[in-house]
C-alpha cells in the first residue's frame, strides 16, 4: 500500500500498526459516559453526547492499531491502477511478513514464485534489514496514533437522522454519526492539518463501541508546509470497514481510497486503490518473524 497520503489514510488504519497500556485506554474512556444502564432503567444511546461515542471508539481504535499480544494470519487483496495482487499475511511479535501468492487474477509463474521465495529467504538472512523496515513502519503507526487521539476534539459529531445501519455488522445495532471539522480547533502538527479538510460519516457498534465503518470526503484542499511539502486536492474519498476477527481483535476487511495529491510541488499522484482482507486465523503470540516466514514458504500456492 502506498503511504503518500499518510496523514489521511492512517487515521483509519488499516493497515495496519508498540504498546498501549491499559492505563492509557482507561484515561481515554474516562472522558465519556458509558451507554449501559440497567434492565429497569435502560439508557437511550442517542441521549448521550455524540462526542462520547467518538472518544470511546477512538480508544478502541488505538487498541486495534497496536494489537499487542494478538496476531493474525489473513489474505490481503490489493487492487490499484498498477497491479492486482493477493498476499498471504502473517503478523508476528516482531512485525508483519507477507508472501505474494497470486497476481493479476492468476497463480504465480515459476519465475515469480522463485523471486518471491528469494525475497523472503533474504529477509530471514538479514534481520537488521527487516527490523529497519519495521522501524520505518512504526513511524507511520505513531502518526496514526496521534491523529486518532486528536479526532474527538478536531471534529464536531452529530447523530445522523434515522440512523441508517451499514448492513455489515451482522445485524448488531450501530450508532451512526456525521462528522465535520471543528472550526475552533487548531492543528497542533503539520500532519494533523489533514483533519481540517475531511468530513464524513461513521458507524459504531452500540455494544462494543468499536468502529465498524467510516467514510470520508476531502471537501476542501489541504496544504502541508504551505503547499511546499504536499497538497491534497478536494474531491477525494476514503472508506473503511472493520470486523471482529475473533477474540475481540478488530481489523479492517475493506479499505478504498481515491485521492489526488501533489508532492513537493512537482509530482501529482492520482491514487485509486481497493484493499480487502479475509480468512482470519489467530496465530501464536510468541511467533518470531522467521517462524512466520517459514510457515509462508511451506504453504502450497493456490492453483486457481
Amino acid at each position: 500500500m502506498r503511504w503518500h497520503t499518510v496523514p489521511l489514510l492512517r487515521i483509519f488504519s488499516l493497515l495496519v500498526f508498540s504498546l498501549l497500556g491499559t492505563d492509557a485506554k482507561a484515561s481515554l474512556l474516562a472522558a465519556s459516559p458509558q451507554a449501559e444502564g440497567t434492565a429497569a432503567n435502560p439508557v437511550n444511546p442517542l441521549s448521550l453526547p455524540p462526542r462520547s461515542w467518538a472518544v470511546d471508539a477512538g480508544a478502541n481504535e488505538l487498541i486495534a492499531l497496536h494489537h499487542t499480544g494478538s496476531y493474525l494470519r489473513y489474505r490481503m487483496h490489493v487492487h490499484d491502477d498498477k497491479t492486482d495482487q493477493i498476499r498471504d499475511v502473517i503478523e508476528s511479535k516482531d512485525g508483519t511478513v507477507a508472501r505474494l501468492i497470486m497476481k493479476e487474477g492468476r497463480p504465480l509463474t515459476e519465475a515469480e514464485d522463485k523471486a518471491e521465495r528469494g525475497r523472503l529467504d533474504a529477509m530471514v538472512a538479514a534481520p537488521a534489514d527487516y527490523f529497519k523496515h519495521v522501524k520505518n513502519e512504526e513511524s507511520g503507526r505513531k502518526i496514526a496514533d496521534s491523529l486518532i487521539r486528536l479526532m474527538p476534539d478536531a471534529m464536531i459529531y452529530t447523530y445522523t437522522p434515522d440512523q441508517p445501519q451499514s448492513g455489515t455488522n451482522h445485524g448488531a445495532l450501530e450508532i451512526v454519526m456525521d462528522y465535520a471539522p471543528n472550526p475552533k480547533w487548531k492543528p497542533p502538527t503539520t500532519t494533523s492539518a489533514a483533519l481540517t479538510g475531511l468530513k464524513g460519516r461513521m458507524w459504531i457498534d452500540a455494544k462494543t463501541r468499536q468502529l465498524t465503518r467510516m467514510e470520508g470526503t476531502v471537501f476542501q484542499g489541504v496544504n502541508f508546509g504551505w503547499g511546499m511539502l504536499a497538497h491534497i486536492y478536494p474531491g477525494g474519498k476514503l472508506m473503511l470497514e472493520q470486523t471482529d476477527a475473533g477474540g475481540q481483535r478488530w481489523i479492517f476487511t475493506h479499505f478504498t481510497q481515491q485521492v489526488t495529491v501533489r508532492a513537493l510541488m512537482v509530482k501529482t499522484l492520482n491514487i485509486h486503490s481497493n484493499v480487502e482482507a479475509q480468512d482470519f486465523q489467530a496465530m501464536s503470540p510468541t511467533m518470531t518473524y522467521q517462524e512466520a516466514v517459514k510457515i509462508l514458504l511451506n504453504t502450497p500456492l493456490p492453483t486457481h
